[in-house]
């Protein structure tokens, strides 16, 4: 076995000048993240003098078994906490050998968006809190808990430190310096309320860029739990019942909205956000209906309604904002399913292009 460590952690470039390059996808469901390797013939910076590739699109559910490739177009570049060196992951969308976008590519109407002059005036910002459950492989329960049945009641494990409330701080640790390590912009983690429960926060993070970075992050977590031999799950109610669901909080501001007078911004983007409501909701994860249900820190996903530091609301201002009359607001409804390219996008459409 240190014979087989020792030829993982090889460092290619005593040797070759050659680097190994990841190539990630997103697969025909949405949210599995698929990927292969490839080499290339020296150190690439700019992800656009990349080769583009081409995968079987009928062995991930995104092509016909009888017109079946696929071409990946590589759009960013971060360094390999895995292969470490020079080798690098690259973040691709998908197109038809025709140059159309696959249905399941939402990368690039998320991308005409962020180009849009009006929208790439305003520099918008995006932190996103990804929430996520780890789950025992064999039978799909939480780490920590006891097989078919369960902890003690909610309250020590939020931020909980000891053996008996924090389950899984090591691969939550490791994935916090690998994404650190690979250039994504994560800035904390914390353990969440339900036991076997995490969260990271991507950001902040400019534009589309927010997309790329969080789904490379899931890619590491993914990577980093497939070693440890555990489960991730990013269900937005992994366990019914007395439990807090999963989100991925997303909050947002323009420069507008970041300068003097930026509050009067902020409401006019949440009225927008409130006409919208229902069309945003159906954009924002699968089973969210099960997650949105005005109890464990949820609103109702039927009522849109928004406060300062209410947690209870579907967008909240924080006490900050509200006191420099300037900056943020948080967009509470979002499920941890859902897509950052859509969720990012959609947000930006309909309070900077879209007039009522």
């Amino acid at each position: 076995m240190s014979l087989l460590s020792d030829l993982i952690n090889l460092n290619l470039s005593d040797a070759t000048k050659k680097i190994i390059a990841e190539y990630i996808w997103i697969g025909g469901s949405g949210m599995d993240v698929r990927s292969k390797a490839r080499t290339i013939d020296g150190v690439v910076s700019d992800p656009h003098k990349l080769p583009k590739w081409n995968f079987d699109g009928s062995s991930t559910g995104q092509a016909p078994g009888d017109d079946s490739e696929v071409i990946l177009y590589p759009q960013a570049i971060f360094k390999d906490p895995f292969r470490r060196g020079n080798n690098i992951l690259v973040m691709c969308d998908a197109y038809t050998p025709a140059g159309e976008p696959i249905p399941s590519n939402k990368r690039h109407d998320a991308a005409k968006i962020f180009s849009h002059p009006d929208v790439a005036a305003e520099e918008p910002w995006y932190g996103i809190e990804q929430e996520y459950t780890l789950l025992q492989k064999d039978v799909k329960w939480p780490i920590g808990w006891p097989v078919g049945g369960f902890p003690g009641p909610q309250g020590p494990y939020y931020c909980g430190v000891g053996a008996d409330k924090a389950f899984g701080r090591d691969i939550v640790d490791s994935h916090y310096k690998a994404c650190l390590y690979a250039g994504v912009n994560i800035s904390g983690i914390n353990g969440e309320v339900m036991p076997g429960q995490w969260e990271f926060q991507v950001g902040p993070s400019v534009g589309i860029s927010a997309g790329d970075e969080l789904w490379v992050a899931r890619y590491i977590l993914e990577r980093i739990t497939e070693i440890a031999g555990v489960v991730v799950s990013f269900d937005p109610k992994p366990i019914q019942g007395d439990w807090n669901g999963a989100g991925a909080h997303t909050n947002y501001s323009t420069k507008s909205m970041r300068k003097d007078g930026g509050f009067e911004v902020i409401k006019k983007a949440i009225g927008n956000l409130q006409l919208k409501h229902k069309e945003h909701i159906a954009a924002y994860g699968e089973g969210n209906e099960r997650r949105l249900t005005g109890r464990h820190e949820t609103a109702d996903i039927n009522t849109f309604s928004w406060g300062v530091a209410n947690r209870g609301a579907s967008v909240r201002v924080g006490r900050d904002t509200e006191a420099a009359g300037k900056g943020y607001f948080e967009d509470r409804r979002p499920a941890s399913n859902m897509d950052p390219y859509i969720v990012t996008s959609k947000i930006a459409e309909t309070t900077i292009l879209w007039k009522p």
